[in-house]
């Protein structure tokens, strides 16, 4: 590939990245797979959904935030230089370009794919006789007895409307010539009911019915003798941030419950609401919830998006979904019953999706069931539904071992789940804490003490992703299983600082955050930048969720200008301008969405050909450097290394097809393969990798855990 042009950019131009807008370009390259026409139909559903889900995430906190900073006059300006006013406007005027994009892909595009396809989605007076009395029957048998109808008058005050519930609001009016007296009414649409209704058919086709619509049809059942001038959809989006003054709350687990209930009720940042709504409803909405008209999205084919995942459930239609996959167990403990005696072999890397989760799982599961455990324990931050891991260490505790396990409480839209889970933990025996007040414990670490024939000896997995093995089958991570004695010892002096009242120690490989992580990154970048100084080649590769923290990328920018060549694989938000002369020009920053959700983070440091990777659950960021409990961890077994370079790192870099490349403007262009050349899908070929097929990548030739090298170029901007 030819190396990229560099856009020069005026020296005043601010050197970072705004934070919110930079999330919303990522959001943008989600929308973007919903409207790629090489990906199946259904999964283009699914990254519609998860846009729109996202968006719903990004108000309840970012934007809820920036409301809170404004309201209380906190000058606080964001590393870019913008006040929380000027990018609030910025954040809106995004949103609304994004969100008429998003309708524009469901009414043009997917609304009629799915047509083509057999699965319809229409009104309910677009149906025929037949079809309107089945619904009639549905409405009246399963719909209106759950129904409430909320008058509102000077007796029946303005409900507290649900975070996120879809309503429907009408205005009616009672009586007769001077009589005649107007309401504003509201209906919820129960969220204990199908969100869309699939009418019978024989034959193939589907045909659903939004239940917004059906109850939307059907309003004047529930106000009898009253006139309607008709019934508009609304959405309200709350600010569902936790405000937990950790060190004032005696009981932890009660102060995080009593907050989620809180939640259901802040303050409203966001109304959606359907297009051709009266004004004057409109605006007595907007007054009533203390908006104000920017706060408002008007919706026009499809509100609450997320009614269409229940979709995906349907697996009838495979051909619209992407071929499935069932990932292999890891080629390094396939054929062996023990696991410990595995790991004594020697280190095991897993690569997950690509390899499945159930070894993590099995391991957990072998040590609660092995008569020479002595002792686990194990950090939990979004545990999920899955009981297997919880339960391992339930049924450890039934055999007499003693079981630790450190819950995170505050796990963002998770707390509910994990207060679930650790109080059913706690009833089966096992020691809960919750870890050190103010931080969040973020890492994803198990330790495993056995009594083995030559002595005790401590098991550790280490992992970037959480211990949820129904994420694990969509999210990239990567983890490590080893008895190296430094990494137990390492993971013990953790464990009793996450559950004593000691002061950290110092490790032996493992490095904390948040208390030397920021340091040792800083200092790692001073390494390479010193040895391109003294003649040295100088590289460094990270691949993370996010980069935000600003002296990391100010110490970055550093090693650019002393001459490292620097390549930087971000998920999601990056607030580093790459590619600017003088300053980054060799920097270059990729992202990657695909099928699979890109969630590893691990870094490669050249060192001098004396190449060092760090697999790491922290992101660049200062809540992962300063308020959160990380575990950052090195890849010692030089074959594990090199295959964590050749055939995760340089392979990610070397896609053609998913891979986009971030501009100084903080906009993203496709990568583009050059002609005669064979387009890469680094996900693809990750699968192809673990199914232990032979295959070739551009020019290259890959065999299992042989690793690919490819000299990394940057790429080629298309002018």
């Amino acid at each position: 590939m030819a190396r990229k042009k560099i856009i020069p950019v005026q020296p005043t131009v601010v050197p970072f990245l705004n934070r919110e807008l930079s999330w919303l370009e990522f959001n943008q390259r989600v929308l973007d797979e919903a409207m790629n026409l090489a990906v199946p139909l259904l999964e283009r559903i699914k990254f519609l959904c998860i846009t729109y889900s996202n968006l719903d995430e990004f108000f309840e906190v970012r934007v809820g935030a920036l409301k809170q900073q404004i309201e209380t006059d906190d000058l606080t300006r964001g590393i870019d230089g913008m006040s929380a006013g000027q990018c609030l406007r910025a954040v809106t005027r995004r949103v609304r370009s994004m969100t008429a994009t998003a309708e524009c892909c469901w009414s043009d595009q997917l609304r009629p794919s799915l047509a083509v396809a057999g699965i319809s989605f229409v009104l309910p007076t677009e149906l025929d006789e037949s079809d309107r009395r089945w619904l009639g029957q549905y409405y009246r048998e399963k719909v209106h007895p759950v129904l409430t109808p909320l008058a509102i008058d000077p007796s029946h005050p303005f409900p507290q409307l649900l975070n996120k519930s879809l309503n429907l609001i009408t205005r009616i009016r009672l009586g007769q010539g001077e009589d005649t007296a107007e309401r504003l009414a509201i209906v919820q649409v129960p969220r204990v009911l199908p969100a869309t209704i699939l009418l019978p058919r024989p034959d193939s086709r589907k045909v659903h019915v939004f239940l917004s619509d059906l109850i939307g049809t059907h309003l004047d059942q529930l106000f009898p003798d009253t006139v309607m001038d008709g019934w508009w959809a609304f959405r309200i989006t709350r600010n569902s941030e936790l405000y937990i003054e950790e060190e004032e709350a005696s009981n932890l687990l009660k102060a995080v419950e009593a907050e989620l209930h809180n939640r259901r009720k802040g303050e409203a940042v966001r109304m959606e609401i359907s297009e051709g709504c009266p004004e004057s409803l409109r605006d007595e909405l907007i007054h009533t919830l203390g908006l104000n008209l920017n706060d408002v999205y008007n919706v026009g084919a499809l509100m609450a998006p997320g009614r269409l995942m229940s979709m995906l459930e349907d697996q009838s239609a495979q051909d619209l979904f992407d071929p499935p996959f069932i990932a292999p167990i890891a080629a390094a403990v396939r054929g062996w019953t023990d696991l410990f005696e595995a790991i004594r072999e020697g280190d095991i890397l897993l690569h997950h999706p690509y390899e499945s989760f159930d070894t993590v799982v099995r391991f957990l599961q072998q040590a609660a069931s092995d008569s020479r455990v002595l002792a686990i324990k194990q950090t939990l931050y979004r545990t999920g539904g899955d009981r297997r891991i919880v339960g391992a260490l339930m049924d450890a505790v039934k055999k007499g071992k003693q079981v630790t396990a450190v819950v995170e409480l505050k796990a963002r839209f998770d707390e509910a789940n994990n207060i679930a889970w650790a109080r059913r933990l706690e009833e089966a025996g096992v020691h809960v804490v919750y870890g050190l007040v103010g931080y969040k414990i973020h890492c994803k670490v198990s330790l495993v003490v056995r009594n083995d024939p030559d002595g005790i000896r401590r098991y550790v997995h280490l992992g970037t992703g959480n211990y949820n093995p129904s994420t694990a089958r969509f999210y990239t991570d990567i983890g490590l299983l080893t008895c190296h004695p430094d990494f137990g010892e390492d993971a013990s002096i953790l464990f009793n600082l996450l559950t004593g009242v000691c002061q950290p120690r110092p490790t032996r490989r493992l490095i904390l955050a948040p208390f030397e992580l920021h340091e040792r990154v800083q200092s790692f970048i001073r390494r390479e930048i010193a040895h391109v100084r003294a003649g040295l080649p100088g590289r460094i590769i990270a691949k993370m969720n996010a980069l935000v923290d600003e002296e990391t990328i100010l110490s970055l920018y550093e090693a650019s200008k002393a001459g490292v060549e620097i390549d930087l694989i971000i998920r999601g938000v990056c607030c580093l301008r790459p590619g600017v002369l003088g300053l980054s020009e060799r920097i270059r920053v990729c992202s990657i969405v695909d099928r699979f959700l890109e969630h590893s983070r691990l870094w490669f440091f050249a060192n001098s050909n004396q190449p060092e990777v760090w697999v790491t659950s922290a992101d660049w960021m200062p809540r992962n450097f300063f308020k959160r409990i990380e575990v950052a961890f090195p890849i010692i077994d030089g074959r594990l290394r090199d295959r964590a370079i050749n055939e995760i790192l340089n392979l990610t870099l070397a896609d053609t097809v998913k891979a986009c490349w971030l501009k100084p403007d903080g906009t993203y262009v496709m990568t583009t393969t050059l002609p005669h050349t064979t387009p890469v899908r680094s996900q693809t070929q990750f699968m192809k990798i673990t199914r232990g097929s032979r295959h070739r990548v551009g020019d290259a030739e890959i065999q299992p855990g042989k690793g690919l090298k490819l000299r990394l170029k940057p790429v080629e901007e298309p002018s």
